[in-house]
């Protein structure tokens, strides 16, 4: 999955790295502005008639996402060396979610149904059960590969992928502490955990292009997520303006202080909870974890007030631009050369993410469900509250709430649905 910003430290040292570490560019000032420079080429070049045949078939948000990662591919810029995807993740993303929401319509998104939770549910039984069905496969095929003994023994490091895949980082560490993880198995899968994810995303934004297909196909009802856009679009429509100085600044101001508080408050709330032995169960002594939660409250909240009406003056066209800067810094993390090293462990990753996708597909086409809900659903597990929102904006804007309120379900199943996924693998390992 994307990481969130305490696991960043843990990928630089441990993923597998090509010969010349060094990037061409190691400025995160020139960085910036290639990544923006980027962007700006995919959202031009998306409103040109030329390039309209193009992008039928490839979404502007997977460029946005997968140009920056063959650059970080080939070395010319470096996601583990920036600290880009730290400040996007830290100060963009939570005030993204608070410009996005200040127009949401809370009323609505309970409407989206029953059908969400189903398929968020599944993408994490699709987690619990792909893991143990990939080590007997390999157990078959080859052995050696999902072998071993003792603290590096495959089956423990294939946990914490589990834990980071339902829930997080936060869920990721408890497995290393749980199943006694050796420093060399957790390593190596944290490896597979940030490669496998990105591919996996990067199948959903396409995905995500191609949504209408599926709905069309499998006959699922997308009239809730319609009427949610559309509700937005007409309140939007009804109090649009010319954005001035002010609005500007008071949008600023909503965004990164309503940030501000939510560091403030998991500055306090997250060292409290450590006192709980139950409470890291929960995540509740990830910082990150209330970071989120309260910065996506904070937007509710300032919703039911007259802050909403900022959304006329552009606020979640504002938080839309923070979200794809926090895009790019995510793509620029994927280092396809990482697979050279253990190219087989990457194959038991893709296949358990396989089945997990698979498994989503099937229950989709069985109750009618939207692709919009298998995305989100999916990423919602696999990416958590630093990606869900990502895909789900990819359907549109006012969408992204949706990913986060499921990726902070997430965090609460982690532990536990990670715990059941480990077991399982120790039971099927070979000598487990």
């Amino acid at each position: 999955m994307p990481l969130e910003p305490s696991r960043i430290p843990l990928l630089a040292s441990a993923a597998p790295q090509p010969a010349t570490t060094a990037p061409l560019i190691s400025n995160d000032a020139v960085v910036l502005g290639i990544l923006l420079l980027v962007l700006a080429l995919v959202f031009k070049t998306h409103q040109h008639d030329r390039f309209k045949k193009f992008y039928r078939y490839v979404p502007a948000l997977l460029l946005c996402y997968f140009v920056p990662g063959i650059l970080g591919t080939l070395h010319i810029i470096s996601g583990d060396s920036s600290k880009l995807y730290f400040v996007a993740s830290r100060y963009l993303l939570p005030t993204s979610l608070v410009l996005l929401t200040l127009s949401l319509d809370l009323k609505a998104i309970v409407r989206l149904g029953w059908k969400m939770v189903v398929m968020f549910l599944v993408g994490t039984l699709g987690v619990v059960v792909g893991g143990p069905l990939a080590i007997v496969v390999f157990r078959q095929l080859a052995p050696a590969v999902v072998g071993g003994a003792g603290a590096d023994a495959v089956w423990r490091g294939m946990s914490t992928v589990a834990g980071s895949w339902i829930g997080g980082g936060a869920n990721q560490t408890a497995m290393k502490e749980v199943f006694g993880v050796g420093e060399q198995a957790f390593s190596s899968w944290i490896a597979v955990d940030v490669l496998v994810a990105n591919v996996w995303m990067a199948f959903l934004l396409y995905g995500a292009g191609r949504a209408r297909d599926w709905d069309k196909k499998s006959g699922a009802d997308t009239s809730a997520i319609e009427a949610l856009k559309e509700r937005v679009k007409s309140f939007h429509a009804e109090h649009a303006r010319t954005a001035s100085v002010t609005d500007l600044f008071m949008i600023l101001a909503a965004g990164f202080g309503a940030t501000a508080l939510a560091h403030f408050g998991a500055d306090l709330l997250a060292p409290w909870f450590k006192a709980f032995a139950w409470a890291a169960r929960f995540s509740l002594t990830s910082k990150f974890f209330w970071m989120i939660v309260i910065a996506t409250s904070l937007g509710v909240g300032l919703s039911f007030t007259r802050l909403r009406q900022l959304e006329g003056a552009g606020a979640s066209r504002l938080g839309t631009v923070m979200l794809y800067i926090l895009v790019a810094s995510i793509g620029m993390k994927m280092n396809l050369f990482a697979i050279l090293k253990q190219p087989m462990i990457f194959l038991v990753g893709l296949l358990w993410i396989a089945v997990h996708g698979a498994l989503m597909l099937l229950v989709a086409r069985l109750i009618k469900a939207p692709f919009f809900f298998v995305a989100v659903g999916s990423q919602a597990n696999i990416g958590g509250a630093a990606s869900a929102p990502v895909v789900a904006s990819a359907f549109h804007p006012v969408l992204a709430p949706v990913g986060v309120m499921m990726a902070v379900l997430g965090y609460a199943l982690g532990t536990y649905a990670a715990w059941v996924c480990g077991l399982m693998m120790q039971g099927v390992a070979p000598g487990g």
